[in-house]
């Protein structure tokens, strides 16, 4: 029996009754569970059952209750997106006045269950026969099928005219070696395809990893990174000006967005804290001494190079000129970064460092590095923290090139600066 064979066997109502059976199954009981199982149903059949059980179990954390209705892939589970991404994505191409949409590269059909939730209809493209299984069964399955049609095809012969709007989101793990891909031109189609893919559609929207480097994003797109409960979880290219809505994307735009709250910040085009001083263009932010407040920015600001932007609105200034860290002597309000109340500036010390903190009875410790070769466990072994009931955030940085410690509680906490 092959993988399509013992997947229609999934959707069949002895399949279905397994599955029933594992929703709650512990992993730990899974031998029992399945030589239990195997008395009453074929081998094949349970053994895709619990290993779709496990895969359900793992998509939670993306899809929430509907995983418990979803079919999937290995695959599709590592690649899919974020549903509360998917549906940022998806409000924003509606807003567009997209209607009408190619999805290329589909896998388990992720972001076609919320283009057709913001009620697009959706051509689902891709070369693999199980993921387009697994997406058809999930149209159907969360009562989507009408506006999601599945095709098995090579994306790159797939004509996509006529359609408002065309979404690529490319393999970026290599099948050989089952690792991450880095480079844009190694993913499956390659970045500079999906670009000009992009450029034939009215509108266009194309998934990348958030590392990407700068260089190689096309100038004449706005590239937005989007962070959640602040993990950075992609990078999209967008094309084209749509009928309307908010925001349109700018072409050259750099993009920061925030969920779940959708705070977005587009760039002014300030260059970011790594860029050299001596290059012609726009002002840099400042640099100072370390003020009363530090400002963390969001992975998304950082990642979209709009530190600088930050620091701004702030009317903040660095730390050191290559260090993505902000400090003001006022404390204001942003959803773009989190901010401590600093009340030691030290140079880096580790008997002076756990001294202070045992005369201060701090038994509880959130280290944070940036700039520092110092990792936070090894460091956190040497404090040897005991039971105090203070606790207290630890900055590893550097202050004007020093290695430097910042000592400090979040500013939602009942603390204020007292240096």
């Amino acid at each position: 029996m092959n993988d399509l064979d013992t997947f229609a066997g999934l959707l069949a109502p002895e399949g279905q009754a397994l599955l029933a059976e594992l929703r709650d199954h512990d992993p730990a009981d899974e031998l029992a569970a399945a030589t239990r199982l195997r008395r009453e149903h074929p081998a094949a059949l349970v053994s895709a059952a619990l290993g779709q059980a496990r895969l359900r179990q793992r998509a939670v954390a993306k899809f929430g209750a509907d995983a418990w209705r979803m079919y999937f892939t290995p695959n599709g589970v590592e690649q899919s997106t974020r549903a509360t991404v998917a549906a940022h994505r998806a409000t924003r191409l509606a807003a567009l006045g997209v209607r009408t949409l190619a999805d290329l590269c589909c896998g388990i059909g992720g972001d076609a269950i919320a283009l057709a939730r913001a009620g697009i209809r959706v051509l689902a493209v891709d070369r693999d026969p199980l993921a387009c299984a697994a997406a058809r069964a999930n149209a159907e399955a969360l009562g989507l099928a009408e506006l999601i049609e599945v095709r098995c095809a090579d994306v790159t012969e797939v004509d996509t005219a006529g359609y408002d709007a065309v979404f690529v989101d490319p393999a970026r793990r290599s099948k050989a070696r089952g690792g991450r891909i880095f480079d844009p031109e190694a993913y499956s189609p390659p970045l500079s395809w999906a670009v000009e893919a992009a450029r034939k559609a009215p509108v266009a929207a194309l998934k990348i990893a958030p590392g990407v480097p700068h260089e190689a994003l096309p100038e004449d797109a706005e590239t937005e990174w989007i962070s959640d409960g602040g993990d950075v979880k992609e990078a999209v290219v967008w094309f084209g000006t749509g009928e309307g809505g908010v925001p349109r994307p700018v072409p050259g735009g750099r993009r920061a967005t925030l969920l779940p709250a959708g705070d977005s910040l587009l760039g002014t085009g300030l260059p970011d804290p790594s860029a050299d001083p001596a290059e012609d263009g726009p002002p840099h932010a400042p640099v100072g001494p370390v003020g009363d407040w530090l400002y963390e920015p969001d992975g998304a600001v950082i990642r979209a190079h709009l530190v600088a932007d930050v620091a701004q609105q702030l009317d903040g200034r660095l730390i050191d000129p290559t260090i993505a860290y902000i400090t003001a002597d006022r404390l204001t309000a942003t959803p773009y970064a989190t901010a401590y109340a600093i009340s030691d500036v030290l140079p880096f010390h580790v008997k002076k460092l756990k001294a202070l903190l045992r005369e201060r009875g701090v038994g509880i410790a959130v280290i944070k590095k940036r700039g520092s070769a110092v990792e936070p466990e090894e460091l956190r072994k040497k404090l040897k923290l005991g039971g105090g009931r203070t606790s207290c955030t630890i900055f590893l940085t550097r202050v004007a090139g020093a290695p430097t410690m910042l000592l400090g509680h979040p500013a939602t906490d009942p603390v204020t600066p007292d240096r």
